[in-house]
């Protein structure tokens, strides 16, 4: 991700300023000249050192990044967006993988800690998007609810066996449910980013099946109705729980023939991937395995045929 030499900081942080000192440093005595020239190229070095893009995350250390936009989506979810310390900073979050985020609640010895999937990607540096939903349960997820702007959380990464690569396989099936949306868009984004048509190799197929209770609880359906529409290789299959009387979708739970109509069927260059509420995931393995995927194992591993997040 580095950046082109004629981007717009170097022109007008590196150049520009290099080019007047040289020159003015000629007209007003040229024996210095030399020595502007040196200044210059140190400086122009510091300055190009100092705006490259750098990866923060660290996997065993917490850090702390300060919320500086809150996006309310309903009454329980929002997008909460995290600024990194330098505006051409990025987490260093591989396409697939997850982060950790972590407090210490009053009169609890142990810290607590969660694992979330940015909605983001290394491409947008500066930030961090994170999609929450609160749950009256939710240790966490209440306790970012509950941050002013300018307060911070702590966060440690990159965590998961899933790292996404183009064209690891032909065709890729996704099962989600509710905020289990969260890592499916990221490898979505990434592969429709990596399209030929982009300048990349990334021919994988997708087929989404998105399960919810109700049309108000579909997450992001505008980013991944978009993405279907600019996608010819992805597709996304909405399930509701409780529907409106006009819906054209799938009705009820997500079934077997749910997944055998519309996501891959068995092979050695296809893989179905799940995230969800548990009791949802624990479903999905038993369907999966009926129809004669491998049976997925109780931790997941990159190369499985059924991976549960």
């Amino acid at each position: 991700m580095a950046a082109s030499p004629f981007a717009p900081q170097y022109v007008h942080g590196v150049y520009i300023p290099a080019a007047l000192l040289i020159v003015g440093t000629a007209i007003v005595k040229k024996e210095w000249l030399p020595f502007a020239v040196a200044l210059a190229a140190v400086l122009g070095g510091w300055k190009v050192y100092a705006s490259g893009t750098r990866k923060v995350l660290k996997p065993d250390q917490y850090q702390e990044f300060e919320l500086k936009e809150k996006t309310i989506l309903s009454h329980n979810t929002a997008i909460y967006r995290f600024g990194l310390r330098k505006p051409t900073d990025v987490l260093g979050l591989p396409t697939g993988q997850h982060i950790s985020l972590a407090h210490t609640f009053p009169g609890q010895p142990k810290e607590t800690m969660r694992s979330y999937t940015p909605i983001s990607s290394d491409e947008t540096p500066g930030y961090f998007d994170l999609l929450i939903k609160s749950y009256p349960q939710g240790n966490i997820s209440k306790h970012v609810a509950s941050l002013m702007i300018g307060q911070s959380v702590r966060v440690r990464g990159p965590k998961g066996a899933m790292v996404y690569t183009p064209n690891m396989v032909r065709h890729l099936g996704m099962i989600a449910g509710g905020t289990g949306i969260t890592p499916m868009l990221q490898i979505i984004r990434a592969i429709v980013r990596g399209r030929p048509r982009n300048g990349g190799n990334d021919t994988t197929k997708v087929d989404l099946l998105f399960a919810n209770v109700s049309p108000e609880d579909i997450l992001l359906k505008e980013d991944l109705d978009a993405l279907a529409k600019e996608d010819d290789g992805f597709n996304v299959h909405y399930v509701l729980n409780n529907p409106p009387e006009k819906w054209d979708g799938y009705t009820g739970f997500v079934s077997a023939d749910m997944i055998k109509e519309k996501l891959p069927a068995p092979a050695h260059d296809i893989k179905i991937v799940i995230c969800g509420p548990p009791p949802m995931v624990s479903a999905m393995k038993k369907h999966t395995e009926g129809l004669g995927y491998k049976k997925a194992r109780p931790v997941s591993k990159l190369e499985d045929q059924v991976f549960c997040f």
